[in-house]
């Protein structure tokens, strides 16, 4: 059974997905062990204690140093006998303490198609403000594992999902939302429960 730690920074729709994608049988040898948040006002951390699940606050703002704060929170991952580390909606930055404690073992989930509107500076709405910008015609979400990098990880799922005429940032946030991240993300956590993911040089394979 594979013990998934989730780290979530707001409402923890994609939490609820994959919660919805346990009871359902989407998702099949996987739990969830434990929910983090770095925002103790997080509406996620509701949500998994209203399902039974343990769940906490850690927050860099309240230690002396991102060091310690980083520590804290790799301590509490292995407090859980983590298997895998899931970013649902986590704006914090991942450290190098923790990519390397979960080598391909940390999971994110990016509302584009990377490489397209990735990296620095492109989170939460920004995505989908720098998508309309541009004017592109398709965007979408990407599951990847988490590296050293900025969105660079090897890619694991993605899905298109179409810009429509009339679109503002918040429309298209909950359409990739709806169409793409809350299928993406519970389907990918199921592929590495079912051993059904592999990275060789630097690129996933999935086994049919």
């Amino acid at each position: 059974m594979l013990k998934l730690a989730v780290l979530v920074s707001g409402g923890g729709t994609n939490l609820q997905a994959i919660m919805d994608a346990m009871d359902s049988g989407s998702i099949t040898n996987a739990e969830i062990s434990v929910v983090i948040s770095n925002n103790p006002n997080a509406y996620a951390l509701t949500r998994a204690k209203d399902k039974g699940i343990d769940a906490c606050c850690i927050s860099p703002k309240t230690f002396a140093s991102r060091e310690l704060f980083n520590q804290a929170l790799l301590e509490k991952l292995q407090e859980y006998h983590t298997d895998l580390v899931v970013l649902a909606g986590c704006l914090v930055v991942i450290p190098k303490l923790l990519v390397d404690a979960y080598p391909n073992r940390i999971i994110n989930i990016h509302p584009a198609l990377i490489p397209s509107f990735c990296g620095t500076g492109f989170y939460g709405l920004k995505v989908h403000e720098g998508v309309l910008a541009r004017g592109v015609k398709v965007t979408g979400a990407t599951v990847h594992f988490v590296d050293d990098g900025t969105d660079t990880g090897p890619i694991i799922l993605q899905k298109a999902v179409e810009v429509k005429q009339g679109d503002t940032a918040k429309i298209l946030q909950q359409r990739v939302m709806e169409e793409a991240e809350w299928v993406i993300l519970p389907k990918a956590i199921n592929l590495i429960a079912n051993d059904k993911v592999s990275v060789v040089d630097g690129l996933v394979q999935i086994k049919e």
